[in-house]
């Protein structure tokens, strides 16, 4: 083994004893223990909220110290006073300075003369929040660590326009999951949440925090047309409260105008709301319903819920939006074109009828593809291995007549609906920009007569340039 690292960790999103407030920090925390198995110590540096106010350990080689001044709740960390801001790159930056190697998760870390000494590993999660979004404009890390192809592909072809190098720091590390932990497991202390007699209906579950993007109004469709259209009078509804549900006056008016809209619908007996789940409890949780909704618009980087839910025996289905089109094979997983609720309605209702549950090929394929070692092993491989790399030099791109495009990667075709843009979450169905696609998927020109229509193609993020190094 090589000898003991000392590695700081920065995160923006606050971490727990216990329980983890999304995904990223669910991997973070498997990251983390490997190291510390290894025997490298980790600081984890993270924002700090009522509940995370002091030092605790995951590990004898990982403290967490919940020191920085963010704002919380989210979005908007950095709308926060200038002493907070100041305070937080003092902190990170003396740490910085006496560790071998620096990991930023999930990003949020966007100046980077903090980080420049370094050895730098940034990991970023999210491809929607504007934190994020900076520190992939300003990155300037010796390594880039993507979840998934598409948002590899979608960082690539706008930060490469001004980066042409970046891609060459860039790879592609998948979720795992402890497959172990994410099995069938019957529902026990669950019920010290939920009340037990749920577990009498059949139940639709929406595990997700309180995100409009997320999908909650098109499954309170999907459960209208359940109810009304397919007899599952009996159907129950699972949704989490929110850890700052009553106190953060944005999520108490999301949750009330969310209620108004249930009843509004006659379905004020079908939604259940109930207290945030701990990790402990969450595969007792999947497994106690029968169909697992990810129907939002919301632009996922890897999306954790449809693989938990898979590995506990309850089968997801999710709309075609950003990574949700590629990871899992067809076989594998339910999908529906965004917004189509007559078809989410009519397969759950198929899997609610016919009792399915995971098969077994999807579980063998699940361990073979997207194990839980095989991912840390990689993180593992990419932060302890990491160099110092020289700048990376920044250009302004300069678009000419000979510039070719291509169809963006956050856009793709729907046979029946046309082209759908995932930050738009819409479809269109532009004849012209579909046969160009198809006929030069690796890139076309456009000709005198389409150059207005490239230009709005541009602006409203129809097509990239294929800009070369």
């Amino acid at each position: 083994m090589s000898a003991s690292k000392n590695i700081v960790v920065f995160s923006m999103t606050p971490l727990f004893p216990e329980f983890a407030m999304g995904g990223g920090q669910v991997q973070l925390k498997k990251v983390a223990l490997h190291l510390g198995e290894l025997g490298h110590r980790l600081s984890i540096l993270s924002t700090r909220r009522p509940g995370s106010t002091t030092s605790f350990k995951w590990h004898e080689n990982v403290e967490i110290q919940p020191i920085l001044r963010f704002k919380q709740p989210y979005p908007e960390p950095y709308f926060t006073p200038l002493y907070h801001i100041a305070n937080a790159m003092r902190s990170v930056g003396a740490a910085i300075a006496g560790a071998d190697i620096h990991y930023s998760h999930d990003g949020g870390l966007i100046f980077p003369y903090v980080y420049q000494d370094i050895p730098t590993v940034i990991s970023l999660r999210s491809i929607v929040y504007p934190e994020t979004l900076q520190c992939a404009f300003l990155f300037q890390g010796d390594e880039w660590i993507l979840p998934s192809e598409h948002s590899r592909a979608s960082y690539e072809a706008v930060v490469s326009q001004f980066a042409p190098a970046v891609g060459a720091r860039m790879q592609t590390i998948h979720n795992g999951f402890d497959w172990d932990f994410y099995t069938y497991t019957a529902p026990d202390q669950i019920f010290e949440i939920i009340p037990k007699e749920i577990a009498e209906h059949p139940i639709l579950l929406f595990p997700h925090r309180p995100e409009v993007h997320k999908g909650i109004y098109e499954v309170i469709q999907v459960a209208a047309q359940l109810v009304r259209d397919y007899g599952w009078s009996e159907l129950r509804a699972l949704a989490p409260r929110w850890l700052d549900a009553e106190s953060e006056p944005n999520n108490r008016a999301y949750y009330e105008t969310l209620r108004r809209t249930i009843n509004e619908a006659g379905l004020e007996e079908v939604f259940v709301f109930h207290d945030w789940i701990p990790e402990a409890l969450i595969s007792e949780y999947y497994s106690l319903a029968d169909v697992t909704l990810c129907i939002g618009n919301c632009v996922e980087t890897f999306g954790n819920t449809p693989f938990e839910s898979l590995g506990c025996g309850t089968l997801p289905i999710v709309s075609r939006v950003a990574t949700y089109r590629e990871l899992l094979p067809d076989e594998h997983i339910e999908r529906v074109d965004y917004a189509d609720i007559d078809s989410a309605a009519e397969r759950a209702d198929a899997i609610l009828r016919e009792r399915r549950r995971t098969s077994a090929a999807t579980m063998r394929y699940l361990k073979a593809e997207f194990s839980q070692r095989a991912m840390v092993n990689s993180y593992a491989d990419v932060i302890l291995n990491a160099t110092k790399k020289p700048r990376l030099n920044y250009r302004v791109p300069r678009l000419a007549a000979d510039t070719r495009y291509r169809l963006s990667p956050w856009c793709f075709v729907s046979e029946s609906r046309g082209i759908f843009h995932d930050f738009r979450s819409d479809y269109q169905f532009d004849q012209a920009l579909i046969r160009l696609t198809r006929e030069q998927p690796a890139g076309f020109k456009a000709d005198a007569a389409e150059a207005a229509r490239l230009r709005a193609w541009l602006d409203e993020g129809y097509v990239v340039p294929v800009i070369r190094a």
